[in-house]
């Protein structure tokens, strides 16, 4: 006879998590450690209650942690996956309607990055007794539908659970795809709120400690051979190294793979760091916002390794970058998706085995020295410009540029510090500018770039390694979308550094729209002007610094680059979370172009900006094309 215990579905559900691990290499992890939520009805009586009872009676080790936006907290949980290479995540429920479908954007960002994050819910009453119940929505295509079934299209896995016992499949499910490397994302289990209450006789079996293992993939012999000889014959073949590189933990064989052959590393953003910036093999981001020497060898290059990466529009420049007409690819993924992108040759397999296998079939293989030269050669001239951005007289007006508060930040951060960012021109800026030498060190969500993203992050990562400095770096734009969880970062006593760059507008968007023809209409934080009708009077006296010392931070100041450079050292000596406010010109400069990302212009406009633009743009798109 199976023993049971009664349990209500949300209590159950608590057990499960608590018990949940995952492996990889023989080392375990606690797969759900915690799990973020706000309380609202939907999910008080279920899972705050299940939460609760866990905490006083010990029954289970799952730990609660209060967001303040249910978006955020998703963000945190993202965050956390990322610095420990997908292995663990959090768990977040949230309250019937508004709250759980606060978390689709988190949601949408996970599976975007191919993070896991295992989301909860609360949906309307399975019974349907009380219908329709405050915040239901009421459709008159099917009484089964409710707001939750717009997770569907963002989640990797999404199931509701109308019946108590329906959670076992779809929980076991939900681990599955969670610890798979190729299926991961956001996971959605919807909990009716009627559901999470009820009581059932569950099998103790269903509780027991679980080791979900994170294999390996190994390659096919006879794809190592075909992609070896690809690159055999290469005479100008380049890396492109992408998260995959990270995740797997392939830092060490990569670089060995890079000096042993000659092969230039260049990195998206999910890649950085996988190669330190200054090991003679790295030549920088690649695509769209890639520095001088990537995007001139990606011209050059007529075989290309794809490390790991998804090959998004920004890193290939939305199809210019590759300029050889006969370039070949070779994509070592774990997804087969990714590996067969742009025609290429796949390599289906983790990617430290994959890269493992590669360097055993090419022992005395190596590129000429001509072109080591010419690497060398590229990468000389893009630390020029590095230091042309970085320089004191960067500036055109009296604020600082931005370039030169990211050449303060990389000289007085150490090796192990954690820069974050997602939205804005600070991606583009920090790709090509960022000295990473720690795969964790450089953490840009780029993926889905989500404004708001930063702050929330900041918890996620300083939770996953108490140990690093963990500085946040967000612009206005962002900063007033998502800050309140400043206020988690105080009460849960971490120590984060927050730094705010305040130009009172979008300085990305500012600069595309006034690329594309649209001369930076709605992208300046300014008084209506009366006369043109407009926003395009007077700087708003907003204090963002007030702001943020209203959440509980304490606050530094700078007003120059050499200012900033002393708050830094100020907050890197706090023991609370600090953030250094400084404002730098809207307008840049920002570094150099050395490619192109295609936003289409309007064909038809009665703007002669809008016509010029037309014309650039018309012309970029003779040098996009499928790599075929």
């Amino acid at each position: 006879m199976t023993e049971t215990i009664r349990l209500t579905t949300a209590q159950a559900l608590v057990r499960f998590l608590a018990a949940q691990y995952s492996e990889r290499d023989g080392q375990e992890h606690r797969l759900i450690p915690g799990v973020w939520g706000i309380f609202g009805h939907g999910n008080v009586a279920g899972i705050g209650q299940a939460l609760l009872q866990a905490a006083v009676t010990r029954e289970a080790d799952l730990p609660y942690y209060l967001a303040r936006n249910e978006q955020g907290m998703v963000h945190a949980s993202v965050a956390y996956a990322k610095m420990r290479d997908r292995l663990a995540t959090f768990a977040c429920t949230a309250s019937t309607g508004p709250g759980s479908t606060n978390m689709i954007t988190g949601a949408a960002l996970a599976t975007t990055n191919r993070l896991p994050v295992l989301l909860l819910p609360s949906d309307m009453f399975a019974t349907r007794a009380a219908d329709p119940v405050l915040q239901q929505l009421e459709d008159t295509r099917g009484g089964d539908v409710t707001v939750n079934d717009a997770f569907r299209a963002v989640s990797k896995y999404f199931d509701r659970i109308s019946r108590p016992e329906q959670l076992i499949p779809a929980a076991l499910a939900a681990m599955r795809v969670l610890t798979d490397p190729v299926e991961t994302g956001a996971v959605t289990l919807a909990l009716p709120q009627d559901v999470q209450a009820e009581a059932h006789d569950w099998p103790v079996s269903f509780f027991r400690r679980r080791v979900w293992h994170v294999g390996r993939p190994v390659p096919e012999q006879a794809a190592v051979e075909r992609a070896a000889h690809l690159l055999r014959g290469a005479k100008k073949p380049l890396i492109v190294a992408g998260g995959g590189a990270v995740y797997s933990g392939a830092e060490t064989e990569l670089r060995a793979f890079a000096e042993a052959t000659g092969i230039p590393v260049a990195d998206t953003h999910a890649g950085k760091g996988a190669v330190p910036w200054d090991h003679p093999c790295a030549v920088g981001g690649i695509g769209s916002t890639g520095s001088y020497a990537a995007n001139e060898l990606a011209r050059e290059a007529d075989v290309v390794l794809g490390i790991g990466t998804r090959y998004s529009d920004f890193t290939t420049a939305s199809h210019t970058v590759f300029g050889n007409p006969d370039v070949t690819f070779v994509n070592l993924n774990v997804a087969r998706l990714d590996a067969v992108k742009h025609s290429a040759e796949p390599l289906v397999a983790d990617a430290r085995l994959g890269i493992q296998a590669l360097a055993g079939a090419l022992p005395d293989w190596e590129v000429e020295p001509g072109y080591r030269s010419h690497t060398s050669q590229l990468i000389a001239r893009t630390r020029e410009i590095e230091e042309e951005c970085f320089a004191p007289d960067r500036n055109t007006g009296d604020l600082p540029a931005q370039t030169q508060i990211l050449g303060a930040l990389n000289d007085v951060l150490d090796d192990r510090a954690v820069v974050i960012n997602a939205a804005g021109s600070m991606p583009g800026d920090l790709q090509q500018l960022w000295r990473a030498r720690d795969p964790k060190a450089y953490h840009v969500e780029y993926a889905y770039s989500c404004m708001g993203y930063e702050v929330a992050a900041g918890i996620g990562a300083k939770m996953a390694d108490p140990t690093r400095e963990v500085v946040v770096l967000v612009g206005d734009g962002s900063y007033l979308m998502m800050a309140q969880e400043i206020v988690t970062m105080v009460s849960e006593g971490l120590k984060v550094i927050v730094v705010l760059v305040q130009n009172h507008g979008f300085a990305s968007i500012g600069a595309l729209s006034e690329s594309l023809g649209s001369q930076r209409f709605g992208t300046k934080y300014r008084y209506r002007d009366g006369d043109t009708g407009q926003l395009d009077g007077d700087v708003l006296p907003v204090d963002l610094a007030a702001n943020a010392s209203s959440l509980g931070a304490d606050v530094l100041h700078a007003a120059s680059v050499e200012e900033f450079r002393s708050a830094m050292e100020k907050a890197k000596a706090a023991s609370r979370t600090t953030v250094v406010h400084v404002e730098t010109d809207l307008y840049g400069p920002n570094p150099p172009g050395h490619g192109w990302w295609d936003v289409p212009v309007s064909q038809a406009s009665a703007l002669d900006t809008t016509q010029a633009a037309y014309d650039t743009y018309a012309a970029h798109k003779q040098s996009q094309r499928h790599y075929l």
